[in-house]
């Protein structure tokens, strides 16, 4: 009986390069001037140099890497960024099913340098000083060569930071050729960024998909469903608001997020 998913049998190394590309958006409130100070300080010491870099080893382990190299800062007055150098281990996964579309592992389960992969982080808190919105972005770049997938950090990332808001690109780049000499410019199968997600999590989010299938780009928005007004006010509760100063907040809160989420201004 011929094998329904053959595996690809190639000619020298996997040249192809795998890169996964998303932002994070957490979106917050604070009232006063100290407020919106304190979310910055917070924000700074919560991701900071040391803790995206162990965020970015669990992603090397995660898709079967070793880190060579890492490079950190905490920069001023805010923000921090950790670059790393990777490399495949010597042996491949042993899960059989290591490049097939399904989520991978959950985080219970910087830029650092790979042998011809890299992964990186960049943090930017910032704060509205006239309308209390506080909106802290995570840029994360997770490069592969080789059978190494980036996909399989999907989960973890995103439940490692606070998102209501994340926007996902993948694209697979270069070719690689088979014993008969025939190039491929892909070598897993994907049908959406979405399948690599838990159920949970797809359940969580509204998401849009823009996918050009031949050109093997694909692209994920997400945006949060579930609005309680509590988990977004910093430094303060709704107790400290009447009701007509939290419909207020509530409309600027969700202002942002479909800014962010469409990528254009509204009225």
């Amino acid at each position: 009986m011929k094998d329904p998913n053959p595996k690809i049998r190639l000619h020298g190394f996997n040249n192809l390069t795998k890169s996964l590309s998303f932002n994070i958006f957490d979106i917050s409130y604070a009232k006063t001037e100290q407020h919106r100070k304190e979310y910055i300080e917070y924000i700074d010491e919560l991701y900071n140099a040391e803790r995206l870099t162990e965020i970015l080893t669990n992603v090397t382990k995660i898709v079967g890497a070793n880190v060579l190299n890492v490079a950190r800062e905490d920069y001023e007055p805010q923000g921090a960024s950790v670059t790393m150098l990777i490399a495949e281990h010597e042996s491949p996964p042993t899960d059989p099913d290591f490049d097939e579309e399904a989520p991978g592992p959950l985080p219970d389960t910087i830029v650092a340098h790979l042998d011809k992969s890299h992964v990186t982080v960049h943090t930017y808190p910032e704060s509205h000083p006239d309308n209390g919105i506080s909106t802290f972005r995570v840029d994360v770049d997770v490069s592969t060569c080789g059978v190494i997938s980036p996909l399989r950090a999907l989960n973890y990332l995103i439940h490692s930071f606070d998102s209501d808001i994340v926007t996902i690109d993948y694209r697979v780049r270069g070719m690689t050729r088979d014993v008969d000499g025939t190039k491929h410019y892909i070598d897993h199968d994907i049908n959406s960024i979405q399948n690599f997600l838990t159920e949970d999590t797809q359940n969580a989010y509204q998401m849009i998909d823009v996918n050009v299938y031949q050109e093997n780009i694909f692209h994920t928005k997400m945006l949060l469903k579930d609005f309680d007004i509590e988990n977004y006010l910093f430094g303060a509760g709704s107790d400290e608001f009447n009701a007509d100063e939290l419909e207020d907040i509530k409309a600027r809160l969700r202002k942002e997020m479909l800014e962010i989420f469409y990528s254009r201004n509204m009225e």
